[in-house]
């Protein structure tokens, strides 16, 4: 009688298992990720303590005038300073390596775009937003540098866009994406590249989110081995050609951000 009742307990508890099981796989990864998301929100600071290893000597942390609804986030393959304010990325970090880059060149892009669970929900911005809005979803840290399916799939996050012209996004800014990775495979020690949007004039915004369109874009780029730096400066419109890159300084006193805070930088 004992064996058979404790034949019966473990049997229903193998059931339990298997059901539980297939409920696991019945329920879509996203909404799996979602609901392990909301517990996990970002702390309100800009401190990027998991990942200092996307900026020069793992220590020199941009200096941003505003630090008003500001989180670090980070990713496998880059970092994300992002303003609650705008609902966009204030920049994206990376280090960009020739060992990264040819790892990225076979990686297929996945285009599954999605909102950043870590972000509150008051600050993020959602697929929504975009919709109909005649701008792209346009990365900031490039889907094109990511070196394994994770980052690749992590790239695709809300929190690494903004909206961005189309013709914008598709030739001018991917031209000069191109010849940043091009640059980073011949740099010793590979670049730094902080990539991000810039609001001057008119507020713009798309959505119910109220999701903010830059006036322009920057991408700067940081050779330690040489101590150079320099910036692409675009903007945000179909029309916008890549120019002249300018000065390092004079990035900073456009965006009134110093990215590169104690570190001797050369033009």
């Amino acid at each position: 009688m004992f064996a058979a009742c404790s034949f019966t307990v473990r049997a229903r508890r193998s059931l339990a298992l298997i059901l539980l099981a297939a409920v696991a796989i019945a329920v879509p990864a996203q909404a799996r990720e979602s609901a392990r998301s909301k517990v996990a929100v970002a702390p309100a600071d800009t401190t990027f303590s998991q990942c200092r290893k996307f900026f020069p000597e793992q220590r020199v942390l941009p200096v941003v005038p505003d630090k008003l609804q500001l989180r670090s986030l980070c990713f496998d393959a880059y970092a994300v300073l992002h303003s609650g304010a705008t609902h966009t990325p204030v920049f994206s970090v990376e280090r960009l390596t020739r060992a990264q880059l040819t790892d990225a060149k076979d990686e297929e892009r996945t285009n599954h775009f999605y909102p950043e669970a870590r972000l509150p929900m008051q600050d993020r911005a959602q697929l929504d937003d975009y919709k109909g809005s005649g701008f792209d979803r346009g990365h900031m840290a490039p889907a094109a540098d990511m070196p394994t399916p994770q980052a690749m799939a992590q790239s695709f996050s809300l929190a690494n866009m903004v909206p961005q012209a189309p013709e914008n996004n598709r030739k001018t800014w991917a031209g000069i994406e191109k010849d940043t990775r091009s640059y980073a495979k011949r740099a010793r020690r590979g670049v730094y590249v902080y990539s991000g949007p810039v609001y001057s004039g008119a507020i713009r915004t798309i959505g119910q989110g109220k999701v903010q369109v830059p006036s322009h874009l920057f991408k700067l780029v940081y050779d330690p081995e040489t101590g150079r730096a320099w910036a692409h400066w675009v903007e945000n419109t179909d029309e916008a050609q890549a120019g002249r890159p300018i000065s390092y300084a004079e990035l900073v006193r456009r965006t009134g951000i110093e990215f590169l805070p104690g570190l001797k930088v050369a033009d």
